[in-house]
């Protein structure tokens, strides 16, 4: 601990799953520091409360928990689509878009509450680090950030769960009784990734999927709608005006409905490794080819 005895007050990413559980704990007890957790609200739906009384359980005073879902779609998913950002052809970034709105607010918070540093649970074999600190060190170039991942001892989720267990910290089971699948969800998507998806063999069980419903089961009628459009953003559904976060939980319903928005990728990461992830994005899916119609036509 002497080694981090300079870095006395840390604002933490915090989800309330079980990687930014375990940093939290480890945060107080290898640094000793005292931890400040931000949740933002991106529409990823009953995960804020559970959060909150999770950090509260674990002796977190100060707790940020903000609606972030406006600001979201209206600078970063919106001016994506204008953009047609696709990775790797399939992708539509539902993770990536998300994390520079979640480090400006870190590092924001960390000037408010007089923070030394900020912390992420990203690990150090994908992207999501890399996202989190170039955003951090683009606002704030002398901000000190923690990666747990490429600092401690654990390997695996298995230890992750051994270390939840030895410190008493609730780690929540799925439908069937077990630890989770790596999962994130926002308004735009929401990705599955471990446990029997390493396999790229074996076909994803429909458990996985909670956005959409299969294709298989979707309406043989066509639903038809139309989505306006102003200066290169969608404004509204069949002649309704919405705003940004309404407009896109609107197309996740009719996607969803639809069975439409699921893709099944196996991508490269920046550090050289492929990893396999289950997305769905429902109404980006929608919206995206509505998009490039009004770009055919204009």
């Amino acid at each position: 601990m002497a080694q981090h005895r300079d870095i006395k007050k840390v604002v933490l990413a915090y989800s309330g799953g079980l990687d930014t559980s375990i940093i939290l704990k480890w945060l107080q007890t290898e640094y000793g520091a005292e931890v400040v957790t931000f949740t933002a609200d991106l529409g990823q739906g009953e995960e804020l409360e559970p959060a909150r009384k999770k950090a509260e359980m674990m002796g977190i005073k100060e707790i940020y928990i903000e609606d972030v879902r406006e600001e979201f779609c209206r600078d970063f998913v919106f001016p994506m689509f204008r953009a047609n950002a696709v990775y790797e052809g399939t992708y539509l970034l539902g993770t990536s878009i998300a994390r520079p709105l979640i480090s400006k607010r870190l590092v924001e918070i960390a000037r408010e509450t007089g923070a030394d540093a900020i912390a992420h649970g990203a690990t150090g074999k994908g992207n999501d680090q890399v996202r989190f600190e170039l955003s951090a060190y683009a606002l704030a170039p002398d901000i000190k950030v923690i990666a747990p991942w490429r600092d401690w001892e654990f390997k695996s989720r298995t230890d992750l769960l051994d270390f939840a267990e030895k410190n008493q910290i609730l780690v929540t089971k799925d439908k069937r009784g077990e630890a989770p699948f790596s999962v994130d969800a926002n308004l735009l998507h929401s990705s599955s990734e471990g446990k029997v998806l390493e396999d790229p063999a074996e076909s994803a069980p429909e458990y996985v999927h909670m956005r959409t419903i299969s294709p298989m089961d979707a309406p043989d009628e066509v639903t038809e709608i139309q989505v306006g459009f102003e200066k290169g953003d969608a404004v509204s559904i069949n002649g309704e005006k919405l705003s940004p976060a309404t407009l896109l939980a609107r197309l996740n319903d009719l996607g969803r409905d639809n069975g439409i928005g699921r893709i099944d990728l196996v991508e490269n990461r920046f550090v050289g490794m492929k990893s396999r992830g289950v997305y769905e994005t429902p109404g980006g899916t929608i919206l995206l080819a509505a998009h490039r119609a009004i770009e055919s036509i204009t």
